[in-house]
């Protein structure tokens, strides 16, 4: 929660399938109270805009952004209305590798990455630091910062998986973007909410994304009147 000192979550977006998981994420911190910083990598406008028609501007980033979160993830516009939350969101361009996030002194909580593709969890995990998404995930994990990595690909290879590993055993947690149906999903947004709130439950912070399991069987059956 802010409390006079801004301290946000940095959310990466790359350029994997999966840019609803990403505005779900956003939604979650945002209906939390808490601060976002947003990177937005180059590959990933590509993916936004052939998965919901959204042009990602740096000159227009902040009309962008609440056109994208207003977007179920069904395609729908106007689906969620974060009109008043958006004012706390600072956008940090991929390209500019002298922004704030890109040095440990900087004021963070942690880092998201949703989705993470294959090339984003390669260059996170070699610290090569190609961009400014690669480069806050690498300076999250220098100060001991929690970073979850949502990655979004099937099958794996060997060499990602490898790279995986490192993630993990570098601290952070890597998080298969993997829906649940225990939680008794209905409708599309049901299964990337349900991933959405896992990385929020990684990342600490609270929501109610998605129905939790209570060791109840049937519990997610919608029962009759």
């Amino acid at each position: 929660m802010n409390d006079g000192k801004r301290t946000p979550w940095i959310v990466g977006v790359s350029g994997a399938s999966g840019t609803p998981y990403a505005a779900a994420v956003l939604r979650g911190l945002l209906a939390a109270g808490e601060s976002v910083d947003l990177v937005v990598s180059r590959a990933s406008r590509l993916t936004l805009l052939d998965e919901t028609g959204i042009s990602f501007r740096d000159a227009h980033w902040r009309e962008d952004l609440a056109a994208w979160l207003a977007r179920g993830a069904d395609g729908k516009p106007d689906t969620f209305d974060l009109a008043d939350r958006l004012a706390d969101v600072r956008y940090w361009a991929a390209g500019d590798l002298a922004a704030g996030p890109s040095s440990g002194s900087y004021p963070a909580k942690g880092m998201l990455v949703v989705p993470a593709s294959t090339a984003a969890v390669a260059g996170v995990a070699l610290g090569l630091s190609k961009d400014l998404l690669q480069r806050v995930a690498s300076v999250t994990l220098k100060e001991r910062r929690p970073l979850v990595v949502a990655v979004r690909e099937t099958p794996l290879n060997g060499q990602t998986l490898r790279h995986m590993v490192a993630l993990d055993e570098a601290g952070a947690v890597v998080l298969p973007a993997s829906p649940a149906f225990y939680a008794g999903a209905t409708h599309i947004q049901d299964l990337v909410d349900f991933v959405a709130g896992r990385v929020l439950d990684a990342a600490g912070v609270p929501h109610r994304l998605y129905r939790r399991w209570e060791g109840e069987l049937g519990g997610a059956t919608p029962r009759s009147g």
